[in-house]
């Protein structure tokens, strides 16, 4: 269950110092072909941390034999100087990978680099270049669970996942807990294939997975410097699916990440799925969506165990999608408290004593759908990142 069960590939974690609790905080992911193809989904943030905006100019070569991801910093906003750090990164991972494994001869252009942690201060080099060659004596196959480990920052567990096709398979491990309002992925997500599958194949289906996937969490409404998902492919299997069974495999993959992700967001009490339906058309399905996870009304009253339809219907007339206010029907696990736009169900009957949530809210405009992924608003979200930096 992690990025080492496709055949081709090895991983380690280790602990570099770079965490002050003295955690695993650089992880590496090794491709040992033959194949080396690769398709990366980036933030839109327009402030890009140094290692995205490497590891756009590497993904755009089509070839990445090595991921190297620390936790503990970010490497966002340091300057030309932070920029040099991740060049220095990515040289130092392919000149020891290339003297301990001479059939793997790259160069810093095969290797993407991810961070993650707090913005605005440079990584201690001393520390993480070491903490590189580390992870590189560790590498193996069965280095995953370690390398899952090392990415964590505020999340209370490891996320991996693995989907099987017809002779082959898709591994990946994710890290996120916290700023999950991603425009196009996650925080950190390595992705990896021992199918045969080229560049555009691969960027094919990574960007159908992500799109209803990664792109549908929405936790808090904030948007990560750092948000990277990496798809990687051996070609160690010999066997080329289809265009389409390798996107479902992707998305197979990235919508258990997905999954835990929501799970394991930071102070929730609450699992929310918002699932948005009779929209006329997808966009306005997912803005509905959207909008009514980032409704901070919403999250508190789920939180406090209150199926409080108004403020999901106020959410709702927020937005630009297509619907009549007094034709909109609302429920809430089940028990339609709402419907044409007032009070229907007595919502004393919705239970909301356990942590799954379902709000199905139908527009009645068209026949699209699109489903949201979200948590509650807690006491334990704000002290967590009251107190992030210090």
């Amino acid at each position: 269950m992690s990025v080492t069960t496709p055949r081709g590939f090895r991983a380690a974690g280790v602990a570099a110092g770079l965490k002050t609790s003295g955690g695993a905080d650089v992880a590496l992911v090794v491709n040992d072909g033959p194949d080396a193809g690769v398709a990366g989904v980036f933030t839109t943030n327009r402030v890009k941390a140094a290692p995205v905006r490497w590891s756009q100019q590497v993904v755009q070569g089509g070839v990445v034999r090595a991921v190297v991801l620390n936790s503990g910093g970010a490497n966002a906003c340091t300057g030309p100087a932070g920029f040099q750090d991740t060049h220095a990164t990515a040289e130092h991972t392919a000149a020891v990978l290339t003297s301990v494994s001479p059939r793997l001869i790259l160069g810093a252009g095969e290797v993407a680099v991810c961070s993650t942690g707090l913005i605005g201060e440079r990584l201690p080099m001393p520390k993480l270049l070491p903490g590189v060659r580390s992870a590189i004596r560790g590498l193996s196959r069965d280095g995953g669970p370690a390398a899952a480990e090392a990415i964590m920052t505020t999340d209370t567990r490891p996320k991996t996942t693995v989907a099987r096709g017809s002779g082959w398979t898709v591994g990946g491990m994710a890290k996120g807990s916290g700023m999950l309002a991603p425009g196009m992925a996650t925080m950190l997500c390595v992705l990896t294939t021992d199918a045969v599958a080229g560049p555009a194949t691969l960027d094919e289906a990574l960007r159908a997975a992500t799109r209803v996937t990664f792109d549908r969490v929405d936790s808090d409404g904030c948007m990560s410097t750092n948000d990277t998902v990496l798809l990687l492919a051996s070609g160690a299997s010999g066997i080329e699916p289809t265009p389409a069974e390798l996107a479902a495999a992707v998305t197979a993959a990235c919508q258990d990440l997905a999954q835990q992700l929501v799970a394991d967001a930071e102070g929730a009490t609450k699992q929310v799925a918002i699932d948005v339906v009779g929209a006329a058309d997808e966009d306005e399905a997912v803005e509905v969506g959207r909008t009514v996870a980032r409704n901070n009304l919403v999250k508190t009253a789920l939180f406090g165990n209150d199926p409080n339809w108004g403020r999901i219907l106020a959410a709702v007339g927020t937005t630009a999608a297509a619907f009549e206010p007094d034709e909109v029907d609302v429920a809430v696990n089940g028990v339609w408290v709402c419907r044409g736009g007032a009070a229907a169900e007595d919502r004393s009957k919705v239970d909301l004593t356990g942590r799954d949530v379902t709000i199905r809210i139908d527009l009645h405009a068209g026949t699209s759908a699109a489903t949201i992924w979200t948590n509650d608003l807690s006491h334990a979200y704000v002290h967590e990142n009251s107190a992030y930096s210090t």
